[in-house]
């Protein structure tokens, strides 16, 4: 079984409104779910998100993957970090990478070389090397 966190579709025909929910994967969009973890509506002037930020770390520690919409949900709400990759599908992030590394196929003229990139200070270095510590 295959736990997802997912938007559920409520509110009248042509007025969106979702609840975020915890759900079997095989469940349908509006169908069962587990748990009810927060609401979001697009609809409002800001946009209105509401998570139970608790609810949210709880599930996603034990293993729930968030969709995309969901990832950005949680993002703007300051739940997690969009750059962790386990919050993206493999294949998104093997065809950034693929996409980035292709070369064209025919160039009309050379390219020119870029300018080396300016070295960091010893600082900058290790409060880099921090920070990366601190991630893992």
């Amino acid at each position: 079984m295959s736990v997802r966190i997912r938007l559920r579709r409520v509110g009248a025909k042509k007025q969106p409104s979702y609840r975020v929910v915890v759900a079997d994967s095989r469940a349908p969009r509006d169908g069962r779910f587990i748990d009810v973890i927060g609401f979001y509506n697009p609809r409002t002037k800001p946009t209105t998100i509401t998570i139970n930020e608790d609810k949210a770390r709880k599930w996603l520690s034990q293993g729930a993957l968030p969709t995309e919409s969901v990832a950005s949900l949680f993002y703007r709400a300051g739940i997690v970090d969009m750059r962790s990759a386990r919050y993206r599908k493999e294949g998104d992030v093997m065809q950034g990478a693929a996409a980035a590394t292709a070369e064209p196929q025919a160039t009309a003229a050379p390219v020119a070389p870029e300018a080396p990139a300016a070295s960091a200070t010893p600082e900058e270095t290790a409060a880099g090397e921090a920070e990366l510590a601190a991630e893992s």
